[in-house]
Parts: C-alpha cells; sequence; structure tokens
C-alpha cells in the first residue's frame, strides 16, 4: 500500500530529513597557523617540574592564561590538560580530605564524582530542579552534615546553576563551593561569567563544546592561594612547594597535568571566537523555540531573566498525559524520520555500579558518615533528576551542528507531523 508524505517513517512513510545537517566546525585556518608556528619554534611544551621560571609554562601556555583571565573577567585562570584535571586540581586545592563530603548532583558527567573519590572524600548527591536542571538549593540544604566541606554546582547544559543561593548557603555553613562550568563557557549569571562566582571554577576545552582544544581545559578563581596550589597540584608540586609561599602543604602530590604549546595557540585562537559562536547557538536555540512552542506536551526551555544561556544542548521534556504518547515512542518516531542528534535522559551517578554494586567502592566503604552507619546509594534519592532521565527529558545536541534556518524549519516539520501521527494513531 502506497504511503503518502505525512505517514510517518515508523509507519512505513518516508523519513523527512534525507541527509544529516551540517556538523560544526570551529577550527580554521588561523588555528592551523597557530600551529605551524609553535611548530616552527619547536617549543611544544616549556613545563619543569622544580623551582623555576619555566614551573608556570611555555610562552603560549602563559599567553593563553592571560587571556582567558581578561576575558572572563578573573583575577586567575589556569591550563589543564582535561577538565577533568581541572576537577581534581579543584577539589585537592581546598585541603578536602579522607571522609569529608562534597554534595553535588547526580545530572552531570562522572568526573565531577570522580575527582571527588580522588582524594578518598564521599560524593553526597542532592537533586535539581526540573526548570534548569541544576542543584536544587532546599535539597543541598537537607543533604549537609558535620562532615559537609564543599558544594560543586554543575552549569548543566549551556545554564548556570542557581549561584546566589547555594553562595548564601555556603556562606551559612562555612562551605566552599567549586562551579563545574564545562558546558557552559560564557553562559553568565546575573551578569558575572559562569565559573567565576564561586571559589574555584573552570570549562572545559574537549572536542565537543563551544570552543575546543581537543582535549584541556581552564581553571577558574580569584585565589591566590588557592591559584597557587592547583599550579602544585598540576605540576609535581612535592618537588616545588619550597619556596612558594604556601602555608598548607596538604594534598601538594605530583601529577602532570600540564597543557602543550601547540594546544594553547589553538585556545587563544579559540578564544577570540567564543562570543560569536555563543551568539549563533542562542540564535538557533531561539529559533527552535519558535518552532516547538505550541506543541502540548512538550516544555522548551524556560530562561530565567538574569541568566544567558549558551545551550551546549537544546534540553526538553515531555507530558506524556498531555502530549498522549510516551518519550520513548517519541525519540524512536523522530530518529526515524531522520532527526539524529538526540539524546534521551541524561545521567544519574549515583545509580552507577561503582557506588552501588556490592563489591564496588559505595557499598562496600565510606564509613565515614555522621549517623556511623555505612553510606548507600539508592534509587529514589533524587526522584526529580530520576524522573527526567527515565521518563520525560531528551534533548538536541546543537553544540555540534551547524544548523541554517532552512534547518531549523525542517526541525519544526518533523516535530509536528510526529506529534500529529502520533497523537491520531496512538
Amino acid at each position: 500500500m502506497k504511503r503518502d508524505k505525512g505517514t510517518l517513517a515508523i509507519h512505513g512513510g518516508p523519513n523527512s530529513i534525507k541527509r544529516p545537517f551540517s556538523r560544526f566546525n570551529s577550527i580554521g585556518t588561523t588555528e592551523a597557523l597557530a600551529v605551524l608556528s609553535v611548530l616552527k619554534s619547536g617549543v611544544l611544551s616549556q613545563f619543569l617540574g622544580e623551582n623555576h621560571p619555566d614551573f608556570f609554562g611555555g610562552p603560549k601556555v602563559q599567553e593563553f592564561e592571560k587571556k582567558s583571565a581578561e576575558y572572563f573577567g578573573i583575577k586567575h585562570a589556569i591550563t589543564v590538560n582535561s577538565w577533568t584535571s581541572g576537577l581534581i586540581c579543584a577539589v585537592g586545592s581546598l585541603g578536602i580530605e579522607p571522609g569529608d563530603e562534597v554534595i553535588l548532583p547526580p545530572w552531570t558527567m562522572s568526573a565531577t564524582a570522580m575527582a571527588i573519590l580522588h582524594w578518598n572524600a564521599i560524593p553526597i548527591f542532592a537533586d535539581i530542579k526540573d526548570t534548569d536542571y541544576c542543584l536544587d538549593p532546599d535539597d543541598v540544604r537537607k543533604k549537609i552534615t558535620s562532615r559537609t566541606k564543599a558544594i560543586i554546582a554543575v552549569d548543566i547544559f549551556g545554564n548556570s546553576a542557581p549561584m546566589q543561593e547555594l553562595r548564601d548557603i555556603a556562606i551559612e555553613h562555612n562551605l566552599k563551593i567549586i562551579c563545574d562550568t564545562a558546558q557552559s563557557p560564557g553562559a553568565k549569571y546575573s551578569g558575572q561569567f559562569a565559573g567565576t562566582i564561586a571559589d574555584i571554577g573552570g570549562i572545559s576545552l574537549n572536542y565537543h563544546k563551544h570552543i575546543h582544544t581537543g582535549e584541556g581545559g581552564i581553571l577558574f578563581t580569584n585565589d591566590d592561594e588557592l591559584a597557587m596550589r592547583m599550579k602544585l597540584i598540576r605540576n609535581h608540586g612535592e618537588s616545588v612547594v619550597e619556596g612558594m609561599g604556601i602555608k598548607r602543604i596538604d594534598n601538594i602530590i605530583g601529577y602532570n597535568f600540564r597543557l602543550g604549546e601547540i594546544e594553547a595557540a589553538i585556545g587563544l585562537v579559540q578564544l577570540r571566537k567564543l562570543s560569536k559562536i555563543i551568539l549563533k547557538k542562542q540564535w538557533i536555540a531561539n529559533a527552535i523555540t519558535e518552532e516547538l512552542k505550541e506543541l502540548p506536551g512538550l516544555i522548551t526551555p524556560k530562561i530565567s531573566w538574569n541568566l544567558d544561556h549558551v545551550y551546549y544542548v537544546y534540553p526538553l521534556q515531555i507530558m506524556p498525559d498531555i502530549a498522549g504518547f510516551e518519550r520513548s515512542i517519541l525519540i524512536k518516531a523522530l530518529r526515524a524520520e531522520g532527526l539524529s542528534n538526540l539524546g534521551e535522559g541524561y545521567r544519574l551517578l549515583h545509580t552507577l555500579p561503582l557506588f552501588r554494586e556490592k563489591k564496588a567502592y559505595g557499598n562496600a566503604g565510606f564509613p565515614f558518615t555522621q549517623s556511623k552507619k555505612k553510606l548507600t546509594y539508592e534509587i529514589g534519592q533524587c526522584p526529580v533528576a530520576e524522573k527526567l532521565h527515565y521518563e520525560t527529558f531528551f534533548c538536541i545536541g546543537i553544540t555540534g551542528l551547524d544548523l541554517s534556518r532552512r534547518d531549523i524549519r525542517k526541525i519544526g516539520e518533523v516535530f509536528r507531523k510526529v506529534w500529529s501521527g502520533l497523537k491520531n494513531n496512538g
């Protein structure tokens, strides 16, 4: 039987998107020339793990750090070879000790929690809000114990966490705040760059971020001592801590988390492109919202007046009772139509085998709790994040796409076709 264009692809109709959308690529000729200049210099790295001016890296690394500090309006910008390394430096620099507790959301990359485990401290997961997908300050308050030493706020999907509320909590309980701004370079909270409002923050330079150097990251802080401690952790600190003016040497142990000169040269060029890239992503997101905002049972992003969202992904939620169908069938139908850059759910770190299986780190240990009972991680402790992950949340990965107005109209057409087809056919 012949199917018309209105028949959904999952019901035998033709798919709507015949070829993939163009891939976004921020790397060009200028980056190539910057790399060539470094190669001609013969200086691919200039770090020394000793008390020497080159302890702080080569000329491109130091220039990149200087320009990053100027761009983001922060006193210290410290480059690292990955944002995972950056998180390890950040947690260690705060003097986190074995048995200390650090509160974080489960709705993040595993590295956020692994940086806590790295120092033999305990991740305590607080729930998120379903409006911005960031830490819920009310649940953070409930999770604070006498062992709590810090909060890691994750600026997720291109959006800043509710920093004023979290800072108020931190001040009240004498806690430090780290901002994991990996996905949100250039986002703003009340006019300030995300990641610069906390004691320590920073961004990722991994290849699928707004700007990148292949791998890498940048730490932010206005605190001179924290800055030096992170630089020491980055570069074999136990060998050079004497004479560095550091009062506390706890956690100053040796790593090689150093960024190379080639990556720094690329980063300098990428940094100059960030503002333009953000404007394009915001335009894409706003245009998608205009296409999708009238669909019943679909929740498009609602951005607070004091936030500048930079859209690492375009976040959505489905309300099955209003839409008339479940998320799983919606995603299947959209992908069948050719819309491939879709994410279904996100992450729930407290459900990882590492925390839940009896032979893994979680249920096997963590004896340091206020109640002196063994800490366990269970389904149900972060109900908002869990409902989003298992039932309602999905997203369009726009950071990796270079969408045109025509592409965005096509996305709107596909959504409307699928919404109508599923509503009418169950």
